[in-house]
């Protein structure tokens, strides 16, 4: 059996330094039908652990009538992270947060009368009857047991977002940590979250970080946010701040390896605010994480999904429910890497890069502590400034580039000269940085039987045989252009002249990389998602696409409301497209509501994957626009074009299939 611990710099598996990839996926979100086939999906992506809250109000919502079944079975889906060789960090509360209704508190909690999150006796047998159910849900399955659960989460922002602070709060942490291990929660790592003021109990802090902010409360353009910094400084001080700002952090870093759980994956809107985040603010903000010392790449979410069916009421949070945010009814798609559909996205390639970076390289860089020049910007409105920084055991290491900030243009930056901050460290040739570029090049890496003293192309990873296979790519433009001139050997500086005989080297580009895979021990470029079962592989295809009036697919049948009529098909999955303004949108199929969406500004396209509904039948749908109006009191980052005042239309439809067959290797 593995053995878990953690060090003050890196977690540990087997004695060894473990840099692991965690990925949310909320079971209670996704249809219980699809959920190996997703996680298998993250599993190919890179995904080491898999973590998810156990949301009370979604078993629990009528007292004492608890349910476990369906996309709520939690025992089922603990068992299917093991099956499909991942591991699992589960996410206790009581308060989840979660854009969920009360943060996870069944409103009947709420009606007690006592104070929650405090330690009034009443609440706190409250919480240890619930922990008691939810711990013989997963009973067997710890990793004591030889099962998946390595990782238990304590609450969810205590003492930031609500609970109490200080001594009190450090003291209430410890009760419900003595209230879980009595109901039979056990695993090597106890964990909370540490941003924000937030207290910890004295268990293993992870941080956070996202790229925009959809709880701020303002309708303009906010200030760019610091995550694209090279810094020392853990705590992003924006999240959660629709509860209120929160001030540095409570725990001694010194003590405690810097860790992730709650990096932005994507960013889930809310009525007032929709920002939209792309594959390249993702990616940017976790190159700047893994060069400020991270040595865990934590992602919330990482698989977006739909609040389930409430028994007595809607699930969402909501303004009605006393939040300040107002929040779709059914969509939680996040804009994860997987979205809400179990669509693998292009965020998801691009921080596949640095999963696939972590699993070949990650041990080593584990042992590296983080070096973040004087000369760099402190202020994420510096735009002139080269952001950089090396992370390095005293021999060899890495250099990180970041020039990206979100939605702000960067300086270009040409002749740059660095040299790596080492004894007799190399030189690297002069590199050209343009605006939005991001990317990280290693210095005295061993490469089989030769010293790759400095390179302009980035690893990906390394394939184990007889001789193994370096993968670079080329993550820059400079370094492009060399790859598309045929230069591949100006990439690469070996020590003496001399490549390794006893070790191969494939440089891709940026794209390739993006579309890299690794099945049955080899490279697979494949624009869709390759995965692994039961010794085969499995390529996702799609075919189809948006066309206006799409073989009558949509007519018009008011002023608001359009009609929907999706032949039967022959596939894996149909997905329906449909490009449309307006402020919201909501589908029903029979007079039930199925599915609803945001508007996320001009030419927004929104996808509903149609298998849940129905494999290969027929169906009629109606889809129904809340008209956009010139004066919303909303923040958009393009707005739709006005007619007379408002915006209400649906621009185009149309279909894509998509097919899962075996690929031969």
């Amino acid at each position: 059996m593995r053995s878990y611990g953690f060090t003050e710099k890196y977690l540990a598996r087997d004695g060894q330094p473990w840099f692991p990839i965690m990925g949310e996926m909320h079971y209670s979100r996704y249809p219980e039908a699809y959920w190996r086939e997703s996680l298998l999906k993250m599993r190919a992506l890179g995904v080491d652990v898999v973590s998810s809250y156990v949301i009370w109000i979604h078993h629990e919502e009528i007292e004492g009538a608890y349910d476990f079944s369906g996309c709520r079975d939690l025992r089922k889906f603990v068992e299917t992270v093991g099956e499909c060789g991942l591991e699992f960090f589960i996410r206790i509360g009581p308060w989840s947060h979660a854009e969920v209704r009360n943060g996870g508190f069944p409103d009947w909690l709420l009606s007690k009368g006592f104070s929650c999150r405090t330690n009034d006796p009443s609440y706190l047998e409250q919480v240890r009857r619930y922990y008691r159910r939810v711990a013989q849900e997963v009973s067997g399955l710890f990793h004591k047991d030889g099962g998946p659960i390595i990782g238990v989460q304590i609450e969810n922002e205590y003492g930031h977002c609500g609970g109490m602070t200080g001594p009190d709060g450090e003291a209430h942490m410890k009760t419900l940590v003595a209230i879980a291990r009595e109901a039979g929660f056990d695993a090597p790592f106890w964990t909370a979250t540490g941003w924000g003021g937030a207290v910890t109990g004295g268990l293993l802090p992870v941080m956070g970080g996202y790229c925009e902010a959809p709880w701020d409360q303002r309708l303009t353009e906010i200030e760019p946010s610091g995550n694209y910094l090279f810094t020392h400084e853990r705590n992003d001080h924006n999240i959660g701040s629709d509860f209120g700002f929160g001030f540095g952090i409570t725990f001694d870093i010194a003590r405690f390896p810097y860790l992730t759980a709650e990096l932005g994956g994507g960013l889930q809107v809310t009525a007032h605010r929709r920002p939209v985040a792309t594959a390249e603010d993702i990616g940017a903000m976790t190159l700047a994480k893994l060069g400020s010392g991270v040595n865990l790449l934590g992602y919330y979410m990482y698989h977006g999904g739909t609040n389930p069916k409430g028994k007595l009421t809607t699930l969402q949070e909501s303004r009605a429910t006393g939040s300040i945010n107002d929040l779709p009814v059914l969509s939680y798609d996040f804009r994860a890497p997987i979205r809400e559909y179990g669509q693998v996205s292009d965020t998801a390639r691009e921080i596949k890069l640095f999963a696939f970076f972590a699993y070949s390289f990650g041990p080593a860089l584990c042992r590296m502590g983080a070096y973040i020049p004087d000369e760099n910007p402190t202020r994420a409105t510096d735009a002139d400034i080269l952001r950089h920084s090396w992370r390095h055991d005293g021999s060899s290491g890495f250099l990180f580039i970041n020039n990206y900030q979100r939605r702000r243009r960067q300086a270009r930056h040409q002749g740059v000269s660095l040299v790596a901050p080492i004894p007799e460290g190399p030189a690297f040739p002069e590199l050209t940085v343009e605006d939005g570029e991001y990317f990280f090049l290693p210095f005295n890496m061993r490469v089989g039987n030769a010293l790759l003293m400095t390179s302009l192309a980035t690893p990906l990873c390394v394939l184990s045989g007889s001789n193994p296979l370096y993968i670079f790519y080329a993550a820059s433009r400079q370094a492009e252009a060399f790859l598309e001139a045929g230069n591949v050997a100006a990439l690469y500086q070996f020590e003496g002249g001399e490549w390794p005989t006893d070790a191969e080297i494939r440089t891709l580009t940026r794209e390739e990389a993006r579309n890299a895979w690794v099945a049955g021990g080899q490279l697979v470029i494949n624009a869709g998602c390759v995965f692994e079962e039961g010794g085969l592989a499995f390529a996702v295809t799609r075919e189809g696409g948006l066309v206006d009036d799409a073989q009558g697919l949509i007519s018009q049948i008011g002023d608001t409301t359009w009609r929907i009529s999706v032949p039967s098909w022959d596939a894996d999955d149909c997905f329906l497209r449909i490009a449309w303004e307006g402020y919201t949108a909501s589908i029903h199929e029979g007079g039930v509501l199925i599915a609803d969406d945001f508007c996320l500004g001009a030419g927004h396209v929104w996808e509903i994957g149609l298998k849940r509904f129905g494999k290969g039948f027929a169906h009629e749908y109606t889809i129904e626009i809340v008209p956009l109006r010139e004066d919303e009191q909303v923040f958009l980052e393009t707005w739709p074009r006005m007619e007379s005042g408002i915006a209400c239309r649906v621009i185009s439809v149309g279909l894509e299939y998509e097919r899962v067959a075996p690929i031969h290797l």
